[in-house]
């Protein structure tokens, strides 16, 4: 079945600026503090947003973003390492999403489960997933990762807690919306993937590195939704 309406969010306002360049725009609202634009990109129809930062952001901007008719979503933008594969630069293409701030441990609950919910860890669309590793590929040869993104309203920056994530979760990325996005997609029965460009090693050295490098990482988010959206 094809996407009649692509639906693209970022988290950040570097994330979604050349959409603005390339986007022949047609109209564009605002609900819940939150602008929508709405339009066409590469003969696509496309809405796009700024969600914000955050997992309650991501939530609200991404209901709205299906009820104005999105019947998949992109999520694109920066994320710290966990992987130690990863490198800066490098570019995570989610299987699954989950919170890893969701802790209920002291009811019983392993940690990342969401008491009582029919699942706690989102998988990503098998057609989206591959659509975004034939763009990594060919974009940044020998550079993208498929794995498990992990999400919570938390900046990272401690080896440990990296370690912990890894071990705990197998996780190859941590950042703050993508599993939130994802939970309300699997809600509504709607697509999705996440791509994440690392701008850090999420290990304490952002400080050195996150603003020289959310740029660029932000700059690669942008090609691989590009291309994907001339394949889809």
């Amino acid at each position: 079945m094809p996407f009649n309406k692509i639906g693209i969010i970022g988290a950040m306002v570097e994330e979604i600026e050349l959409l603005h360049k390339h986007t022949e725009v047609a109209s564009e609202v605002t609900k819940a503090g939150i602008t929508y634009y709405e339009g066409k990109l590469h003969g696509k129809e496309v809405v796009y947003c700024k969600s914000g930062v955050g997992k309650v952001n991501a939530a609200v901007c991404t209901q709205i973003m299906l009820d104005l008719g999105a019947d998949c979503v992109l999520f694109t933008g920066v994320a710290g390492a966990v992987d130690p594969r990863l490198n800066i630069g490098d570019i995570v293409v989610s299987t699954s999403s989950i919170q890893h701030d969701m802790d209920c441990s002291p009811l019983g609950f392993a940690r990342g489960t969401i008491p009582f919910h029919n699942r706690s860890e989102f998988p990503a669309d098998e057609r989206l997933i591959e659509l975004a590793v034939s763009a990594s590929d060919r974009l940044f040869p020998g550079r993208s990762l498929k794995g498990i993104v992990l999400s919570g309203d938390q900046f990272i920056a401690s080896r440990e807690t990296v370690k912990l994530l890894h071990d705990t979760f197998e996780g190859a990325c941590a950042e703050m919306e993508g599993a939130s996005v994802a939970q309300v997609c699997d809600m509504n029965g709607i697509p999705y993937v996440v791509i994440r460009s690392m701008s850090d090693k999420a290990d304490g050295s952002a400080h050195v590195n996150f603003a020289e490098f959310t740029i660029q990482a932000a700059n690669n988010s942008y090609r691989i939704i590009d291309d994907m959206v001339k394949h889809i």
